[in-house]
This record gives structure tokens, C-alpha cells and sequence, in this order.
């Protein structure tokens, strides 16, 4: 059975974004029949108008539909979803992309460190028509900003991420390196930068240390995240204290204690 969600969903149509046009790319049938039968039956005004299954035939459909959106599967029979990509300006052709993929860690962490639009396979019909809305709303600046920190991280050679972050009316793209810590307050997560600068962002401080975790940061408390190459020194007194390169002062907390020792006895 076809699936309709139950809370309609706004209208498709363009406040910010075109999305009157969608093309599919995956090699697999029966998930190209699925995402246009959740799209057809839910989206007001926006249609699935043609599909693809490699690049070879998706780079002739885009250039015959001219496509608002494409839903892109990574893993094509000729190649990858990001080499479709790299044969065409997406900018000339002003498309969006949502990429569909199967739970492949290095890809999605990229994904998230740039904050673009993907859904997992199996695909779930309300996250794939939740990313559409997102797509729509996003402007065309934000939206170039976060293709291009994509870009940015998923070259292997490149030794520093980016994170994009988004404020109220505001895109701050951050090098990780220059990220000194990261401090909770319930649902926000502030960042404090060595050039002084400070960025409040409306989520959890768990959905960064998730990112952060491998890049040399380490979470010491519950509302903190500190970058180990910002350590000044350490007070091991009235529970423990790290100091920070911009003087802040960092609880420790006693569950966390042993293990940051450990990290900062193996690097010294």
C-alpha cells in the first residue's frame, strides 16, 4: 500500500525554492516506484517527472527534465552519486540534491559535519518528505555553503574539517582546528573560537560530541567539549579543573576524570 502521511504536508510550490520537478537516480526499481509513490501522493504541486539508474543515464535526464530536486543514491552501477555530480554545474542547472545511502560512517559523518540533506536506506517516508521541506526552504546561499563544506570534507587528503553552523539569519562556516570548546545550556550548544569569536546554535551538545569525537576533542563534563590542543594546564584540585588557552576555566567531572588523564599523560 502506497503511503500518505497523516499530517499534510506544506505545499511544495515556491516560497524560496522551486520543487515542482523531481528526478530519481538509484539503480534498484522497486526504490524508484517507492519514493515516487510517497512523493506523488504527498507533495501538492511537485511531481516525480523522470528517472535514472547510473550516471550515464542520469546526466541525460537531467539535462531533459531539468530537475528542481534530485533524490541521488550514492552507490550507482557506474560509479557514485558524487561523480554524477562533479560532471555537471548543479549551479547553472540551480537543482537540489537529497542523498539516499545505505549506514556507511565515513559519508554520513561528512554529512553531518556540513549539515547536507540525506535520508538512509531503508528509507523512511516521512524523513524523505521532511527533507524535501528542508530543501525547499533552504536560500540558495546556504544551500551552495553547505555543498561546498561538503566538498571541502569529503576529500580524504584534506587534513581539517569544516563544521557548518546556522544561527538566526546567519552562516558560519568554522575550521575545526580554530574550535578551542563547545559549552551546553539545555537545548543550545555555544562555540568559542581563537579569534574570540562566540556561536549559539540550537541544538544538543551530544549531536556535536558525536562529530567531534575523533578530532581531537573530548567531552570532560556533561555541558563541555574542549579541544586537547587548546589545554593549558590542569588543576587537580576541588574536583579538577582544565585551563583553557583563552583563560576559561573547564570542569572536570569525576566519571570523566580517569580516562582524560589517560588521554593527557599518552600525549605528552
Amino acid at each position: 500500500m502506497a503511503y500518505q502521511r497523516s499530517i499534510p504536508l506544506p505545499e511544495l510550490i515556491t516560497k524560496i525554492h522551486n520543487m515542482k520537478n523531481i528526478l530519481i537516480i538509484d539503480d534498484e526499481a522497486k526504490t524508484r516506484q517507492m519514493l515516487a509513490d510517497i512523493i506523488n501522493l504527498n507533495c501538492k504541486d511537485a511531481r516525480v517527472t523522470g528517472f535514472a539508474e547510473d550516471i550515464k543515464s542520469g546526466l541525460i535526464a537531467i539535462e531533459k527534465y531539468k530537475p528542481d530536486l534530485i533524490l541521488l543514491d550514492i552507490k550507482l552501477p557506474d560509479g557514485t552519486g558524487f561523480d554524477l555530480l562533479t560532471k555537471i554545474n548543479y549551479k547553472i542547472y540551480n537543482f537540489r540534491v537529497i542523498f539516499i545511502t545505505a549506514f556507511e560512517e565515513y559519508a554520513i559523518k561528512a554529512f553531518k559535519f556540513s549539515a547536507v540533506d540525506y535520508i538512509l536506506k531503508p528509507v523512511d517516508p516521512d524523513e524523505l518528505l521532511d527533507a524535501i521541506e528542508k530543501c525547499r526552504i533552504q536560500t540558495d546561499n546556504e544551500y551552495n555553503q553547505k555543498f561546498e563544506t561538503y566538498y571541502y570534507n569529503s576529500d580524504k587528503q584534506s587534513k581539517n574539517k569544516k563544521l557548518f553552523l546556522k544561527t538566526l539569519g546567519t552562516i558560519n562556516v568554522l575550521e575545526i582546528k580554530d574550535i578551542i570548546r563547545c559549552e551546553s545550556d539545555g537545548c543550545y550548544t555555544t562555540f568559542y573560537t581563537n579569534n574570540n569569536r562566540k556561536i549559539i546554535i540550537s541544538k544538543t551538545i551530544k549531536e556535536y560530541e558525536e562529530l567531534l569525537n575523533d578530532q581531537g576533542f573530548f567531552r570532560v563534563h556533561q555541558s563541555h567539549i574542549i579541544n586537547l590542543n587548546y589545554i593549558e594546564s590542569f588543576e587537580n584540585k576541588n574536583g579538577g579543573f582544565v585551563i583553557m588557552k583563552d583563560k576559561s576555566k573547564i570542569p572536570v567531572s569525576s566519571r570523566k576524570k580517569d580516562m582524560f588523564l589517560k588521554i593527557l599523560n599518552s600525549s605528552s
